[in-house]
């Protein structure tokens, strides 16, 4: 009886490390707060982020990210821009590096856009940490809510540029609502 539940100890006890380790590691779980990134996610969505997509650095384009808004808040968003790219957006029309890009997630707000526009022309140069050539910095990203227009982003000046050591890593499922569970999220 007794190594039966020294058994039982030393078990829980390695689930709990393992468990804290790939916490730490490789993957966590969020809640979606707001409605930023609707129709994407909605508010309430649960997801996994692949942490280690960061420390392997295979952040792109278009990936979905967490990152640590300040010590009390996280936000998830798309990146837009890496270190040395120049990003452009004119007539709701994106421009990475002088490249137009396509943004199919971006549709369903485009019909129901307020105005003329979902994204307001800007330049990574008009971006609070921008360097004076325009391009992103080392070290620094650009992100946005697929909700633009209601959207806490990289065109905020109390957001601007988003330092790389603020990111937690790349958004890789959607597992709540289970009926809403999905592995891709319309990178282009």
């Amino acid at each position: 009886m007794k190594k039966d539940l020294l058994e039982l100890l030393c078990a829980v006890a390695i689930a709990v490390i393992a468990s804290l380790l790939i916490s730490h590691f490789v993957a966590s779980t969020y809640k979606v707060n707001g409605l930023s990134m609707y129709p994407t996610f909605n508010d309430s969505d649960r997801v996994v982020v692949s942490k280690i997509s960061k420390t392997l650095d295979t952040l792109d384009n278009g990936d979905v990210i967490v990152f640590h808004r300040d010590s009390r808040k996280d936000y998830i968003k798309r990146l837009i821009g890496k270190p040395g790219d120049i990003v452009t957006y004119k007539n709701d029309i994106l421009y990475v590096n002088g490249k137009k890009i396509n943004e199919p997630y971006l549709e369903a707000n485009k019909r129901h856009k307020i105005g003329r526009q979902l994204t307001e022309d800007f330049s990574s140069i008009d971006l609070t940490g921008a360097s004076e050539q325009g391009t992103i910095p080392k070290d620094k990203y650009l992100v946005l809510g697929d909700n633009r227009q209601n959207s806490i982003d990289s065109r905020r000046p109390e957001v601007g540029l988003i330092s790389e050591k603020k990111i937690v890593g790349k958004v890789v499922l959607r597992y709540w609502p289970v009926s809403d569970f999905k592995l891709n999220f319309d990178k282009p």
